[in-house]
């Protein structure tokens, strides 16, 4: 059994930054000059292109589809949920996690006490799968 998922609704983050800077993989040109992924990311004021895009990508046969990056996409995630009749994914990304871990390390917040809330507020949204660089975390704080 091959199960298909989409990034339905990528949309052009700034919240990407750390994953590409950690990675070296920003992308550029022949000439070293930094891309616009926006070409096939979409603009995060539009929000029609999302459940547009995503019931394209079903009925291209996609068996779950995903929001990317999650926190800052919560009205998407419920209006795709509310659309659709396949699993939800979303994805918090590079960004979002650093934002916490910084901000905890400088003793701005609890981290735990964030990172249960971010969860359960993208669980709450819609979100049949989440991707997270807290999984393990979570796990420990949920046992």
């Amino acid at each position: 059994m091959c199960i298909r998922d989409s990034y339905s609704a990528k949309y052009a983050s700034a919240f990407y930054g750390p994953f590409r800077d950690a990675l070296d993989s920003a992308p550029v040109d022949e000439k070293d000059v930094p891309k616009n992924k926006s070409s096939y990311q979409m603009d995060y004021a539009n929000r029609e292109e999302a459940i547009k895009e995503t019931l394209m990508d079903i009925e291209e046969g996609a068996d779950i589809v995903m929001v990317k990056p999650g926190l800052c996409y919560l009205d998407i995630v419920r209006d795709i949920r509310n659309t659709v009749n396949v699993p939800v994914a979303v994805y918090q990304v590079s960004g979002e996690y650093a934002m916490i871990k910084a901000a905890a390390e400088k003793g701005w917040l609890n981290h735990d006490a964030v990172v249960l809330e971010q969860v359960t507020a993208i669980k709450r949204a819609g979100a049949s799968i989440i991707a997270s660089y807290f999984a393990k975390d979570v796990v420990k704080l949920l046992s």
